[in-house]
């Protein structure tokens, strides 16, 4: 079932004082691809600025801006319409003698990278071997890691930090959608699986209402290669379908922060974000 779904993303800064120069990056904008057109995109940013618009290293569409006037609040919204048709999730094809070939392991390369960020604890490790020794395949592995994840860590939001490790999350057996891509991906890697964080938007209803506007908020899953790149929802222990829009993908959450920067001229800021989803048709 398609969707068109129109997001509002409002975020920003209110600075105790006033900030005399302020540099920043957004990743707000929805990626086009075969299954998620974008019809529309706007970024609307105060105080105005000097911009700049490119694509990073990993695909994502990227606004750097600054504000060279002196400012009391920062405000970035980014407003998209987008039109979603995900075709159902391919069967692996993939068998584990594969992944050691150049166009698995040397292509993706930053995919199979274990930083401290993602690297499973010794008992979650122990169990990810497990799940190797009873797969028959990578994908058949992934999607149990997945599912590993899912059932033994609770959505608590508060429970970890922006900057936590995914072995803190794993200890706590609690934390929020980025904690749970992140376990996954040291999982998948420590596999020789390539994967990757990915961050966008999820409509929070499972049969949205035409013209009714939800709160929602920024989303994260994981995706991993199998002669394609495969996506799976770990919070709701669900392949990605038409109301997930995709915004970036990279290594973690550090390639897809979706407003970063530095000011200065004021020691403190408070961080505000609003998240408003509509499906249209």
């Amino acid at each position: 079932m398609s969707m068109q779904l129109r997001i509002t993303h409002t975020t920003g800064y209110e600075y105790d004082g006033k900030a005399v120069t302020s540099y920043n990056e957004a990743r707000l904008t929805p990626q086009t691809s075969p299954e998620q057109i974008v019809v529309h995109t706007r970024l609307d940013i105060s105080p105005t600025p000097w911009t700049y618009t490119f694509r990073d290293y990993f695909g994502t569409q990227v606004t750097s801006f600054e504000v060279l006037d002196p400012h009391d609040s920062l405000t970035v919204s980014a407003h998209a319409t987008v039109h979603t048709n995900r075709s159902p999730l391919a069967a692996p094809t993939l068998g584990w003698d594969d992944l050691a070939s150049p166009d698995v392991a040397e292509v993706h390369t930053e995919y199979l990278m274990l930083p401290d960020l993602v690297v499973p604890t010794t008992d979650l490790a122990a169990k990810i071997e497990t799940i190797r020794g009873d797969s028959a395949t990578p994908g058949e592995a992934a999607t149990a890691v997945c599912r590993l994840v899912h059932d033994e860590v609770e959505y608590i939001p508060g429970a970890t930090q922006v900057h936590s490790r995914a072995a803190e999350a794993w200890e706590k057996r609690g934390g929020v959608c980025q904690d749970m891509a992140h376990l996954a991906i040291g999982g998948l890697r420590s596999l020789g699986i390539p994967a990757r964080y990915v961050s966008g938007y999820l409509h929070p209803q499972s049969d949205p209402e035409v013209g009714a506007t939800v709160q929602g908020e920024s989303h994260a899953w994981v995706e991993w290669w199998d002669a394609g790149w495969h996506a799976y929802d770990l919070t709701n222990d669900q392949p990605i379908g038409d109301r997930h829009v995709v915004i970036a993908a990279g290594r973690d959450y550090g390639d897809v922060k979706p407003l970063s920067g530095i000011f200065s001229g004021t020691r403190t800021s408070r961080m505000f974000v609003n998240v408003e989803v509509t499906r249209l048709a």
